[in-house]
């Protein structure tokens, strides 16, 4: 198994879509790059820790790559806020990647260059490549937060249409729901 750790703004987004794919084995939502140790989840979200709301993507590389991986993750986020995505506005929703060790730092600044070559948004990629520090789980509360709560309005309009998109993308990708 290998780790992925990605910030694309709340990590419920993340989380809902991440688990689909086929070759990833959990999804795990947390908090990393900060100052402070073990922090809650409202200390986070007040933005004084420094840190990101992240989701730890545990995958099997021999079934995915961390390359798709990426492309998933820059479907279902704006990596071109600054320190927010939509409405949820701060440093804990920056668009960031922590890589695990120098190949996946290397794949991802390969990445960003790919689509910043590519034309892909209207202004420049702010996704930041950070080291990856100590993982803080968010909590069982957090976990599967869209599968439990798809009626939630933030769950239907926010979340529905990134999970959308993803499936719609990534179809070949997915898992085979039964």
């Amino acid at each position: 198994m290998a780790v992925a750790t990605l910030a694309g703004g709340c990590f419920w987004c993340l989380e809902a879509v991440f688990p689909q794919l086929r070759g990833v084995e959990r999804v795990e939502s947390g908090f990393m790059g900060g100052h402070v140790r073990n922090p809650s989840y409202r200390e986070v979200c007040e933005g004084t820790t420094g840190h990101a709301e992240v989701v730890q993507v545990h995958f099997d590389p021999s079934r995915i790559s961390y390359s798709d991986l990426l492309d998933v993750f820059f479907t279902i986020h704006d990596p071109t806020q600054l320190n927010r995505q939509g409405n949820d506005i701060g440093t804990q929703y920056r668009s960031a990647i922590f890589p695990h060790d120098d190949e996946q730092r290397r794949e991802a600044e390969a990445k960003i260059a790919e689509l910043e070559r590519a034309d892909t948004w209207d202004a420049p990629i702010v996704t930041t490549i950070e080291p990856a520090g100590e993982f803080f789980p968010a909590g069982e509360e957090h976990a599967d937060y869209y599968a439990r709560n798809p009626n939630q309005p933030y769950c239907a309009f926010v979340i529905a249409p990134k999970v959308v998109k993803a499936r719609q993308k990534f179809m070949e990708r997915m898992k085979v729901s039964g």
